[in-house]
Parts: structure tokens; sequence; C-alpha cells
């Protein structure tokens, strides 16, 4: 593996959120617990480890545990933080977003193909976390004054908007982040937990048999490609469990427009998943969607299919909905969009072509 890969695949499996497992030394003397993950955790400062010691995201044998809480030998602690620590510098940049919602604690974006979400090796600008900190920076509310340390649960999060979850550079859809630390921490224990009901629109290569099924396999680095991910058994020591549920909307004979519901959010994982089961995403060049995998060998179906290529230069891959509980109010969300130009006008002349095909054969 060279540097540039190596680079890539720390900085691409990195979690938006930090998830960690500790077993407490059978040595170890009676110490609160807020102090003693503040010295075995890496980067992490009592207030964020007291942060989540309020919102539940704490547990010891499984159960949720107060900040005065004293370790015991053998005790099991987990611990999930809203975000990893921030390793560079974040510019504000003036780019566009769509806003679908905002209000003190959270803001919904509907994103564009074609943009970064959040600053990586090779994408330190022109991210949606540059154009987020901009238009942080530009609110009513005063929020240069925050840091990690501040005690305000509610002060708005400028240097590091809250990313629980993203979606690929060329996905398009529906997309939450926190401004809060609260809402953040909140909001990333109920990624983790699955408590998110989001669903995705994708168009697929092939025709399905059923109309419903579900996809599980863990989802881990590629073993030679460590650009793409791969799929390995459930009960393989590689990747990590992902579980996808898919249903048919609509068949055009060569391709099928597909529903897709995650229970897991691993990187790739509907892309992976569904090249694992030989319908890789129409012109998905990562996974193999970048040719013609279905339909005849006419030197006319290539040109219409080339064309389609032409109006959708990405996966055809939309986070259609999202769905949870409003981390501060407890009031129940929900956020559908449409599905953009592009994937709308290839599905069109797929409809178009199927039909066309029908007539034919009749």
């Amino acid at each position: 593996m060279n540097e540039e890969e190596d680079v890539l695949d720390e900085q691409e499996d990195k979690e938006l959120f930090e998830h960690h497992r500790i077993v407490v030394d059978k040595g170890q003397g009676l110490i609160r617990i807020d102090k003693y993950l503040t010295n075995h955790i890496e980067n992490a400062v009592r207030n964020r480890v007291q942060h989540s010691v309020e919102n539940g995201n704490v547990l010891v044998n499984d159960k949720p545990v107060k900040s005065n809480y004293k370790v015991k030998p053998y005790d099991v602690i987990t611990v999930v933080f809203a975000h990893p620590p921030r390793e560079i510098e974040l510019i504000p940049e003036n780019i566009p977003i769509k806003i679908v919602y905002e209000d003190d604690d959270l803001i919904i974006i509907n994103k564009d193909a074609g943009i970064v979400v959040h600053p990586g090796y090779g994408n330190y600008k022109g991210t949606l976390v540059n154009a987020l900190v901009y238009h942080f920076q530009n609110l009513p509310t005063p929020t240069s004054s925050y840091s990690e340390s501040s005690d305000s649960k509610h002060s708005p999060s400028v240097m590091r908007p809250g990313l629980v979850h993203r979606l690929d550079k060329d996905t398009t859809g529906i997309m939450v982040v926190a401004k809060t630390e609260i809402a953040m921490t909140r909001l990333a224990k109920d990624f983790f937990d699955r408590n998110m009901d989001r669903k995705y629109v994708a168009l697929v290569w092939g025709d399905f048999k059923e109309e419903e099924g579900t996809v599980t396999g863990n989802i881990g680095r590629h073993l030679k490609d460590r650009k793409k991910m791969d799929v390995f058994p459930p009960d393989s020591e590689f990747g990590k469990h992902a579980v996808t549920h898919y249903k048919v909307l609509e068949r055009f004979g060569y391709v099928t427009l597909i529903e897709c519901k995650l229970e897991t959010g691993r990187t790739h994982q509907i892309r992976a998943h569904m090249q694992h089961i030989g319908h890789s995403l129409f012109n998905d060049n990562t996974y193999g969607g970048d040719r013609i995998l279905k339909g005849t060998t006419f030197a006319k179906y290539k040109q219409f299919v080339d064309n389609c290529f032409d109006l959708l230069p990405r996966q055809a891959l939309h986070a259609k909905s999202l769905g949870f509980i409003h981390p501060i109010t407890g009031n129940e969300l929900y956020f559908d969009s449409e599905l953009p130009d592009d994937m709308l006008s290839v599905i069109k002349k797929w409809r178009g072509y199927s039909a066309s095909n029908s007539l034919e054969e009749e």
C-alpha cells in the first residue's frame, strides 16, 4: 500500500463519532468515571466526557451511569463520542448550500452531487463543512466564543459543524448536521443505536426476481484495492456488520429503480452491497456500474446507455428521506426530497426505452 492509499484508508475509515470499549484493569482503584475516561482516552477533555455521560452515551456493564460513578476493577465501559478530534483547521467558504430546515439545534441540508462532505486527504477546501462553517459564523446569534471546553451546552459549534453521518461526494440528498454540542452528542447516539429512519433511491443494473429483500454482510476496506469497500461474511474477522433492506419501485428490464433502507451506516454500504448481489449502481465507476452489465449487443443500445451516462455522470444514488427524534424538543421530524434532475432525466429515458421495447415484443 502506498502512502496516499494509507492516508485515504485512515481518513475514510474514521467514523464521524467515536466508539470505545474499555475493560477496567483488575488493579484499578476507585476513581470517578469522568476522570478515568479523561485519562484513558486520547484527546478526551473532561467537559466532553461529562457531556457524553449526561446524555446516556457512557455505559458501565450495559447500564448508563452518572459522572460521579466510581470505576471498579473488571467494569466494562462503552463510550460514544459525537465526533473524533479535529485535526485540521476549518476555513469558512461562501459555498451555496440548500437548506431544507434550520433551528437553534440542527440544520437539514439537501446535498448536491460533486461536493465532498468533510475535509480529508486531497480535499481540504470546498467541502460541505467549509460551507457550514461560513454559514454558522454569519448567523445572527454570536458564535465566536464557542470552544469544546465551553460550559454552554447550546453554544453553536462554529469551528466544527456537528457531522454525525455523511454522504459520498457524488451522492445527493438529505443530511442532518448538529449546531450544538448536546444535539451532536444525542444525534450521534441515535445513529449509533440505529434509531434513524433513512431511505435512499438507487437505479441499479439488472432485474430482481423478488419485490424486496435484505443484504447482510460485513463491509470493510477491500483487501487489494484500498480505495473501495468489499463485503465479507457476517462471521468474518474483516469489516463491520452491515444490513441493507431494499424493495423494487419500478422495473425497466435491464435496470431497476429501488428503495434502500439502512439499518447500519457503513462507508459505501449501498454501493458495495448492491455490487455484492450482482446489481451494481448505474454508472458507479468504483463498483463496476459504469459499463453495460445487462442488455443487448446492438450499437443503438450502447449509444442509448452512453447517453444516459452523459446525463448522469455519477452513481445513481439519492438520500431521499430522513426521519428522527429532535435531540432537544423530542418532536418527531421527517424530511423528504425530490430526486435530482440528472436522475429524473435518466429514469425517464429508461422508462421510455422499456415501454418501447415492450410494445415491440407485443
